[in-house]
């Protein structure tokens, strides 16, 4: 990859680079957990103020991959901080951590959109008097990446997006893209555009923003199994990012964090604002801190607006759920759920996530998060 690509990720990414590059190691099967500032005691000190009150033994937990990398962390400085306790965190995808969520394998799951009706209805044989409920815990943008040589910057709307990921555009010389780039040098190359192939929220997620702001071009509905034709698969946002860094002529999407980890390029987005918007973890957070919580009761799930033209906010967002009982949760992990979950919304977890590339959840938000967190029973 050229120089002057690393230069610019480096720039949009924020600083991710550093953590998100450590990172990976895990994401590729390293169970190294050192590293952080400890100050000179050999526990870190966002690791020092973790509360570990009622925890005990393992904790089992599935889903997203997008949180991946932000659960590497928080577990890291959890477990740290909680001797004797294990947090064991399968990354597989959201689909697949609602499925072991509802079987009662798991004492939480990770999922990029909230609960269906027929799974909250699934939950309430598990969760006995009481049922699923989304907790808004992880925010960040869905950076579309893109290997395209001699192309080091790039810029695209939802309408032209739409027809790249429908594989109704073929080539990267398309009048479309030309007429976003004037004055780039773009080959009469195909375009190869990469998806999920596993049922995922990042695909939900990418669905909505694409059915909300280019309605005439994405006709889907927006589900976790990937609905158009054509394109290639791979499995999770490592997986995605991996065939984008390997794919010349490639597009895909993924969390900044697997942009940032394997410096890979990404789009900048035209809204229809004054500029186009770079992804990144404080443009994204201006697009989430205009989210409404839909949920009744105790469950928060977030109503999110992909057809945002505020200045410098990147409308292409997900938010992570961990899934939980309100009541009704298991005696063995529930001290562990609240411990953990309590950290992970603490101002020293969320804290982490900008860190890492990701977007923390908004204060007002997060309070309720909190809130919830502390009446789990």
């Amino acid at each position: 990859m050229k120089l002057q690509r690393k230069n610019r990720l480096r720039a949009t990414a924020l600083g991710a680079l550093a953590v998100s590059g450590a990172l990976v190691l895990t994401a590729c099967g390293s169970d190294n957990n050192s590293g952080g500032d400890t100050g000179g005691s050999g526990q870190t000190k966002a690791a020092s103020n973790v509360k570990c009150d009622g925890a005990k033994g393992q904790l089992r937990a599935s889903g997203s991959s997008a949180q991946k990398n932000a659960m590497d962390l928080w577990v890291k400085e959890y477990m740290a901080a909680c001797s004797g306790v294990e947090i064991n965190y399968n990354s597989s995808s959201s689909g697949e951590g609602i499925v072991a969520f509802n079987q009662g394998t798991v004492g939480f799951a990770g999922s990029d959109s909230a609960l269906k009706p027929e799974e909250v209805a699934d939950s309430k044989k598990i969760c006995k008097t009481g049922q699923g409920i989304n907790l808004p815990m992880v925010g960040g943008p869905i950076a579309i990446g893109f290997h395209l040589d001699g192309v080091d910057s790039l810029t695209l709307d939802a309408p032209t997006l739409a027809k790249i990921f429908d594989t109704k555009i073929k080539k990267w010389n398309d009048e479309a893209i030309a007429k976003l780039n004037p004055g780039a040098k773009l080959p009469d190359k195909a375009i190869q555009p990469f998806h999920r192939s596993e049922d995922s929220g990042t695909t939900q997620n990418l669905g909505k923003y694409l059915g909300a702001a280019a309605p005439n071009d994405w006709k889907y509905e927006a589900e976790k199994k990937w609905p158009a034709p054509g394109g290639q698969g791979a499995t999770n946002s490592s997986g995605v990012a991996t065939q984008v860094k390997q794919v010349d002529g490639s597009i895909g999407y993924f969390e900044l964090s697997y942009a940032a980890s394997q410096q890979i390029t990404t789009v900048d987005i035209n809204t229809g604002g004054a500029a186009p918007v770079k992804a990144s973890s404080e443009n994204a957070s201006k697009a989430i801190a205009a989210a409404k919580v839909k949920g009744t009761g105790k469950d928060l799930a977030l109503d999110l607006d992909y057809t945002t033209k505020a200045e410098g906010a990147y409308p292409l967002v997900l938010v992570t759920y961990e899934v939980v009982c309100d009541t009704g949760n298991k005696a063995d992990t529930l001290g562990t759920v609240k411990s953990f979950l309590t950290y992970t919304a603490s101002a020293d977890g969320q804290k982490l996530l900008t860190e890492a590339g990701y977007a923390p959840i908004p204060d007002a938000i997060n309070a309720k998060v909190r809130e919830t967190v502390s009446g789990l029973s």
